[in-house]
Order: C-alpha cells, then sequence, then structure tokens
C-alpha cells in the first residue's frame, strides 16, 4: 500500500501541474527535498503568473520516529499503544490562489498514514478532501464543486457524502471568526472502515476528481473584470485563510512538529493579505452576501 500511494500523489502531482501550465500559460519551480530524519519530496510552486498570484502542489514521502505531541497532531493513532512511535506518511496537496477575486481559491489534499507496522488494529488510516474558497458568491460554482464531490462519494462504499460534507463545514471553522474558511467541500479522517484497497480506490478517485471540480470554475472567472475594491474584499479573505492555516490546520501542525521543510509547509498561504482593524462590510453589498454564507453554512446539492 505504501508504493501503491507513492505512485498515485506523483502522477496526481504530475497531471494537475501540467493542466496548470495550460491554463497559467507559465512553468512551476521545482524543488525537490530530504528530511533528515527521513524521507522528503517534490515541491513545484507557480507564482505570479498570468492566472495565478500563487499556487503549489506537494508531494510528501516522509517516515521516522514521533515524538508524543506529534503523534497527537497526526491523529488516527488513537488505539495504539505509547511504544508505535515510527510513522510512514505520504500524501498529495495543493493550494491555488488565482490573482482574479472572481476565481475562488481551492484546497485539497489526499493522505495516508501508518504507525508501527501498520498492521495493528487502528494502525493505518486515509485522509483528505477538498474544499473551494472564493471571496465572492456564484451559486453554479458551489453546486458544480460539490456536485463532482458526490458523485465520486456515490460510486464507493466507503464514502458517506453527507457526512463528509458536514465534517468540512466543521473543520474548516474559524471559531474566533465564528464563520467557515469558505463553501466548504469534504472533509475525512482516520478512514479505514474498509479494506485498505477499497479506502485507496476511494482517495485515488477523490485525487483523480480534483480537477473536473475546479478548472470549469476557473475557466469560468479567471478573466472576469474588476477593480480595486473587489480586490481589497479578496485580500480580507485571504487574511481569515491564514488564520485558519496557522492556528487550526492539522496538517500545519503536523508538519512543523516532524520537522518538515517550512517553505512547503507553508506553501497555502497566500501571496498576499491585509488585516483591516475593525473591517466591516456594507449592507446589502456582494461581500455582506458571501459573509452571511460563510457564518451559515447550507448545502448546496439535494
Amino acid at each position: 500500500m505504501r508504493q501503491l500511494m507513492i505512485d498515485m500523489v506523483y502522477r496526481i502531482q504530475d497531471e494537475i501541474c501540467e493542466a496548470l501550465c495550460l491554463i497559467d500559460e507559465t512553468n512551476y519551480r521545482e524543488d525537490i527535498w530530504e528530511r533528515e530524519e527521513g524521507g522528503g519530496g517534490r515541491s513545484r510552486v507557480f507564482s505570479e503568473g498570468s492566472v495565478f498570484e500563487k499556487a503549489g502542489v506537494n508531494v510528501s514521502v516522509v517516515y521516522g520516529t514521533l515524538e508524543p505531541e506529534a503523534a497527537k497532531a497526526m491523529g488516527g493513532g488513537h488505539l495504539l499503544a505509547d511504544e508505535d512511535l515510527d510513522f510512514f506518511a505520504t500524501g498529495v496537496s495543493l493550494v491555488l490562489h488565482p490573482k482574479n477575486p472572481m476565481a475562488p481559491t481551492v484546497h485539497a489534499n489526499y493522505r495516508y498514514f501508518e504507525r508501527g507496522n501498520g498492521e495493528k488494529e487502528g494502525s493505518w488510516w486515509f485522509g483528505g478532501g477538498a474544499d473551494l474558497t472564493p471571496s465572492y458568491l456564484f451559486e453554479e460554482d458551489a453546486i458544480h464543486f460539490h456536485s463532482t464531490l458526490k458523485h465520486v462519494c456515490d460510486r464507493h462504499d466507503v464514502a458517506n457524502y453527507t457526512k463528509f460534507k458536514d465534517w468540512c463545514d466543521d473543520y474548516f471553522h474559524i471559531p474566533h471568526r465564528q464563520e467557515a474558511r469558505g463553501l466548504g467541500g469534504i472533509f475525512f479522517d482516520d478512514l479505514r472502515s474498509h479494506e485498505k484497497e477499497a479506502c485507496f480506490a476511494f482517495v485515488t478517485d477523490c485525487a483523480e476528481s480534483f480537477l473536473e471540480s475546479y478548472i470549469p470554475i476557473l475557466e469560468r472567472r479567471k478573466d472576469i473584470e474588476y477593480d480595486e475594491h473587489h480586490k481589497d474584499w479578496q485580500q480580507v479573505r485571504r487574511g481569515r485563510y491564514v488564520e485558519f492555516n496557522l492556528v487550526y490546520d492539522r496538517g500545519t501542525t503536523f508538519g512543523l512538529k516532524t520537522n518538515g521543510r517550512i517553505e512547503s509547509i507553508l506553501m497555502s498561504l497566500p501571496l498576499t493579505a491585509r488585516w483591516e482593524y475593525c473591517h466591516e462590510v456594507k449592507p446589502n453589498s456582494e461581500e455582506e452576501r458571501m459573509q452571511t454564507l460563510l457564518k451559515n453554512p447550507i448545502n448546496w446539492i439535494e
């Protein structure tokens, strides 16, 4: 399973980067990195291109021995003895921040973990998901994104779209702002309710569906005209994105606690963001419409 997952995440990285190169009319910077304690990865980052202000698609394959605190951040191991601190983890993670404020930011991550020898109960699990974070609301985009993910879930007994959608809304929530980071998608962790092969097939299908879920949205929005007001609001929303990733995101926490490559861990942060003191949106504006929805998530499909 380790090798199957490694092969899959590298293939997905290649396929997504090839598509982004065509859209952005530029190429990425690639960094092959090694982790002193074991393993490494391949980071590919687009910056200040024609479409993306910053975008990254990363693969990591890391292993070694966890400190107990890092084991807690890793999750999944609540059934394991304290001595099961050897670990293996691999995954693909991407965050795309378009220039145009009408085009949404998107995030996706699919991963596989083992602790110990990966043979004990609770010693292996899959996790991941994808979520959409627009600055401005286009309902058809949210419906398309969620519908694509639901179709994937419906193809696999191991998956439950409704459960994973609610899990996403709960996870990507910013408690100190009392609002969601975006319009959600799906999120799942500690996935081991079926055989490894069934879980792997679902995660692979999810990863392969990314381009279908997002590229049509990007193509519709990347060339819409916008002004400085729209850009300012995008910067404020990006500030919220930063707050969540640095304060609450479990993947960021795990990377920092296991001596991961800092540039790759923080790749998810936008190139620019903004924090205005006591920022308020105008009543009856598109910004208020977006903010209201973030405070009260809804179901996008039946």
